[in-house]
C-alpha cells in the first residue's frame, strides 16, 4: 500500500496537470482551476478515511470537530453567557473528536466499502449535485468539481493496486485486489446499498449531455495547439 506522502504528491501532480490543461483550454477560470487542484488532491486521500490511524482521518476529524464547535457557538452566541459558550465549544469539539470518531472507527474496516470505486463515485456525484443545485455553480464547474474529486480517489486506489505487485519477482501480494474494487461478497448488503444510492444520484444528477458537448468541442482544445506551436517554431529558429 502506498504511504500518505505518495498519495498526496501523486494526486496533486495528476490533478494539477489536468486542471492546468483545462484552464489553458478556457474551460475553467482562476478559482475553478485552484478548486479542481484542491479537490483532486483531497480525493487522493479520501479512500483512507476507513483507516483508524491514517493522517487523513485524523486531520479530517480535527477540522470537522473545529467547524462543528464553531457552528454551535455561532448559533447560540446571543443567548448564552461567555462561560456557557466556552463549555459548549469544548463539549461540541470533544463530542465530534472523540465520541463520533470512536463510533466511526469502530464501524469501519480498512479497505472495506469506503475503499471502493462505487463509494468514491457517490462522493463525486454528491459534490456535483451540491455544487449545481445547492451552491448554484455553473454546470461545467459542478461536473468538473465532482469528476476531480472522483479522479483523485481513483489515483489513490490505482496506486494501492500498483503497490500490491512485488516488482522484484512479479508476484501479487496478499493485498492485491483489495484496493480498487467494485464488489466484495462479504459486504454484499453494503454494496447493494451503495449501488442503490449511486443509481439515485445518477438519476437526479445535473444534466451531463451539455457538459459532455462542451468537453468534446474541439475549439477549446485547439487553443492549446495554437499556444504550443509558436513556442516550437521559435525554438526551431534559434
Amino acid at each position: 500500500m502506498a504511504n500518505f506522502n505518495t498519495h498526496l504528491n501523486t494526486a496533486f501532480m495528476v490533478s494539477g496537470t489536468m486542471s492546468l490543461t483545462i484552464y489553458k483550454a478556457g474551460l475553467l477560470d482562476d478559482s475553478g482551476f485552484l478548486m479542481c487542484v484542491a479537490l483532486g488532491t483531497i480525493g487522493g486521500l479520501l479512500p483512507d478515511l476507513d483507516s483508524d490511524h491514517s493522517t487523513p482521518i485524523k486531520l479530517g476529524f480535527n477540522i470537522t470537530s473545529f467547524v462543528f464547535a464553531f457552528g454551535l457557538v455561532m448559533h447560540w452566541r446571543s443567548e448564552l453567557s461567555l462561560l456557557a459558550l466556552i463549555v459548549l465549544w469544548l463539549a461540541g469539539y470533544g463530542f465530534m473528536r472523540y465520541a463520533v470518531f470512536s463510533i466511526f472507527t469502530n464501524m469501519t474496516v480498512h479497505r472495506g466499502v469506503i475503499h471502493s470505486v462505487p463509494y468514491m463515485a457517490i462522493l463525486g456525484l454528491a459534490l456535483t449535485y451540491v455544487s449545481y443545485d445547492i451552491l448554484h455553480l455553473s454546470l461545467t464547474v459542478s461536473w468538473f468539481y465532482g469528476l476531480f474529486l472522483f479522479g483523485g480517489a481513483l489515483v489513490h486506489l490505482a496506486l494501492d493496486e500498483i503497490y500490491s505487485v512485488n516488482l522484484s519477482n512479479m508476484k501479487l501480494k496478499r493485498s492485491s485486489g483489495t484496493a480498487m474494487k467494485f464488489y466484495q461478497h462479504k459486504d454484499k448488503w453494503w454494496y447493494l446499498l451503495l449501488y442503490v444510492i449511486l443509481a439515485l444520484l445518477v438519476y437526479f444528477a445535473p444534466p451531463f449531455e451539455p457538459f459532455w458537448q462542451q468537453l468534446s468541442d474541439p475549439a477549446p482544445w485547439a487553443q492549446l495547439k495554437v499556444g504550443i506551436l509558436p513556442e516550437m517554431i521559435k525554438n526551431m529558429q534559434r
